[in-house]
């Protein structure tokens, strides 16, 4: 009770934070459930003059670190809050001011055991801060050769507030599923697990260094992209070390115009190297905003900042492939074939009504040059097509279609003529040639036999375990179940708080009764 109290006050008084800027204002009365128009009524009573939805990531950034994290979520989520309310969220930098050095360098020694001058022979004031850690420019000394690395120390007293302002929001999320039907389908509480699990990651630099090093090794083989190595000596639960990225951020367009880099194909390394890191590797970095991508003196495109990672497992990757290149060539019908296929549109819904609903998202498109079709922008009105069809939201897809609006962004700032199709063709039908032609069926066919060689290695074991079954439930049936003394006890205990709770609640029945008898 005290709990629920609890999420009631907190939530209560963000709502109120938001209603007073005046964030609910353009909100359509007739798009709210009857319960919660006297609540939209109040929070247009509340808003200052001069607010509006333009007035959001300012309000969210009074919040707390907590709802800048949900906020940036539900940038990627314009399914759920629109595209309008999208675009104002991805304003929003999680950018805080730095907590002191003495406070770090203590985090550090603590995480350690060991005095700061032995893990590092220099480390710097920070020199970035956001809502969960800040970063440090450090050197160490290994093999005689002195080496910079960047050092993320995560912010005290961060963790207790997020895991109370989580549980305010899936308390708020499992009330509105219980009480709407679209945010069931829109899958609210898997927006705010989204959350949870990325915190959870972010909280634990181990879980972090764990994703650099597995995305660094997938891209080994890439020329032209770069990881930062992973320091191990240097990670703990609270603080990351990893080499230092020493290049030009690729939202400084100018200083890379400076440096003489063909821009265009820059932009054209930057839209293939994401779509081989989803589509060939399933793991890919779904935070790929300028500022977390460098260009090396080398010449590769480096990223930074792995706390936020999108997976896709080898049925979401055929699903992308095969609609990416059925909209390439235009074959609707197959498009829709895979929705099915992949158990995406419920049964009941037509093949052919759903193609002709891809059509229409596909021939407008298709009518346009090369350089003003936008990928991300077909793939945003593709969902909205399935959200006709009942489609559930698939958070996994819906993360990959967001950082893809991101990554096209950056690419086409780099080059504004960027023939997205183009750019994307070779990689998508290389993969699906190794992964969808002959090779991938004799390969299916193997996994398959080796399944099923698998599961007869482990038949007899099974039948033995079977059996034992059957001889316990022969006995049963003859001899009746045999329950423990802890457990009848248990029984025993509740029956009696039962009878105890029934006998209150009558007595307390009778009561009334007599009173109003007596009235």
């Amino acid at each position: 009770m005290l709990g629920t109290l609890g999420h009631i006050l907190r939530l209560g008084r963000a709502g109120f934070i938001l209603a007073r800027e005046g964030v609910f204002s353009g909100v359509d009365a007739a798009a709210v459930p009857a319960e919660a128009r006297p609540a939209l009524w109040l929070a247009r009573l509340l808003a200052r003059r001069g607010g509006g939805v333009a007035r959001l990531a300012p309000a969210v950034a009074q919040l707390g670190p907590s709802y800048v994290k949900l906020g940036q979520t539900l940038a990627t989520r314009p399914d759920v809050v629109g595209a309008a309310v999208a675009r104002e969220l991805e304003q929003l930098q999680d950018r805080m001011e730095p907590f002191p050095y003495a406070v770090a360098a203590d985090v550090i020694e603590k995480a350690f055991g060991r005095p700061i001058r032995e893990l590092f022979t220099e480390l710097s004031e920070p020199v970035a801060a956001a809502s969960v850690a800040q970063v440090h420019r450090g050197k160490v000394i290994e093999d005689g050769v002195a080496r910079p690395v960047a050092v993320k120390v995560l912010r005290p007293g961060i963790e207790r507030r997020f895991r109370r302002d989580l549980s305010d929001m899936f308390f708020a999320a499992r009330l509105a599923e219980r009480f709407s039907a679209e945010a069931q389908r829109l899958n609210v509480v898997g927006v705010v697990e989204t959350l949870a699990r990325s915190v959870k990651v972010e909280m634990d630099f181990r879980l972090e260094a764990a994703a650099a090093s597995e995305f660094a090794e997938n891209t080994r083989g890439d020329e032209d992209f770069l990881v930062p190595k992973v320091d191990w000596d240097r990670c703990s639960r609270e603080v990351m070390t990893l080499e230092w990225i020493e290049g030009t951020p690729l939202s400084d367009i100018e200083a890379l115009r400076r440096s003489g880099v063909n821009l265009p194909n820059l932009g054209r390394i930057l839209i293939q190297s994401f779509l081989r890191h989803a589509v060939r590797d399933g793991f890919f970095h779904a935070d790929m905003h300028p500022g977390n991508l460098f260009l090396t003196p080398e010449g590769r495109l480096a990223a930074v900042d792995f706390g936020i990672m999108g997976r896709l497992g080898l049925k979401e990757r055929r699903f992308l492939a095969e609609i990416l290149y059925g909209f390439i060539v235009r074959d609707y019908q197959r498009v829709a074939e895979v929705h099915f296929e992949a158990g995406y549109v419920p049964p009941h819904y037509r093949v052919a009504d759903f193609a002709q609903a891809i059509r229409a998202v596909g021939e407008p498109i298709h009518s346009r040059r090369a350089d003003e079709i936008s990928m991300a922008k077909l793939l945003t009105l593709l969902f909205e097509i399935t959200a006709l069809f009942d489609m559930r939201t698939r958070i996994e897809l819906v993360m990959l279609q967001k950082t893809m609006v991101v990554v096209e962004g950056v690419a086409r700032s780099l080059d504004p003529r960027l023939d997205m199709w183009s750019t994307a063709e070779p990689v998508v039908k290389s993969w699906m040639e190794d992964n969808l032609g002959p090779r991938a069926k004799i390969a299916d066919a193997g996994h398959s036999l080796a399944a099923l060689g698998q599961i007869a290695v482990q038949t007899p074991d099974m039948l033995v375990r079977a059996g034992r079954i059957v001889e316990k439930l022969e006995l049963i049936a003859e001899n009746g179940l045999a329950l423990a003394p802890q457990t009848v006890n248990a029984i025993g205990k509740a029956n009696a708080v039962s009878h105890r709770f029934w006998r209150v609640g009558l007595l307390f029945a009778c009561a009334v009764i007599v009173y109003l008898l007596w009235r």
